[in-house]
């Protein structure tokens, strides 16, 4: 699969910006979605393919229809869906606003799913490209103390596989990309970088974690861990019992 023209939503910072980065690199062109434009625009500014711009927050409802409409504009078929916008929040669910668990929901299900499914059967008609949802170890377990950002990735994780075997033999590729803690603004957005887990954890670099998801995805993976410690506390987490893991996870995460 040679991919000409990407979509990346979340692009402005962290794994988003690096993904572009990297699939920028491939001489793949691009369309950077997120919020912030000003960030869009010095991003594409230093890419060496044609990229187009999109400031949207996705969050909002019609965000998703009014991006396809922008799409068709360009007049080319998107042959990548970077799902990788998203946001977390640390602290105890009834304690938290209901608004931000909401948000999150939002962002992380409804967009994506919203998204994937206005751009698939494109993909599957045309026999050609594919979509990688960023989800996390998280998707792996329940997380105490950040219970629905843990439950979202875990549906975006469900979600992919299913798609994934749904799109077997017909061209089109699903990957779920599962990184761990990982260097970028994310951490001390979401409140994370006060937990043991991201005091303790040694992180990846954003960069580091792009360059494994895009190439898990072009060699057609359906699940991408990236790091050997990742890749270790995901079959421990996956196949350990519940009765010891929620426990640890409860305390990492406090």
């Amino acid at each position: 699969m040679v991919p000409k023209l990407a979509l990346v939503t979340g692009a402005s910072s962290g794994i988003g910006e690096a993904l572009a980065q990297r699939i920028a690199a491939d001489g793949v062109d691009l369309i950077l979605v997120a919020r912030r434009e000003d960030r869009l625009r010095a991003l594409a500014a230093e890419l060496p393919v044609e990229t187009h711009v999109v400031p949207l927050d996705l969050t909002d409802r019609g965000a998703p229809e009014a991006l396809m409409a922008e799409v068709a504009r360009y007049g080319r078929p998107v042959d990548v869906l970077v799902n990788n916008a998203g946001f977390g929040h640390a602290g105890a669910f009834a304690k938290e606003p209901l608004e931000q668990q909401l948000g999150m929901v939002d962002l992380n299900i409804r967009a994506l799913v919203e998204l994937s499914h206005r751009v698939l059967p494109a993909l599957v008609e045309r026999r050609h490209g594919g979509i990688l949802n960023v989800a996390s170890t998280a998707a792996f377990l329940p997380g105490p103390y950040v219970s629905v950002y843990y439950a979202t990735k875990a549906f975006v994780l469900s979600l992919s596989e299913a798609l994934a075997e749904e799109c077997r033999g017909q061209g089109v590729t699903i990957s779920a990309l599962c990184p761990g803690p990982t260097t970028s603004e994310f951490g001390a957005v979401s409140g994370m970088d006060r937990t043991r887990l991201f005091k303790t954890i040694q992180r990846m670099t954003s960069a580091e974690v792009a360059d494994a998801g895009w190439k898990g995805f072009r060699a057609g993976r359906r699940v991408v861990v990236p790091g050997w410690q990742n890749k270790m506390s995901s079959v421990v987490t996956r196949h350990g019992p519940r009765a010891l893991l929620l426990p640890m996870v409860k305390f990492l995460q406090s």
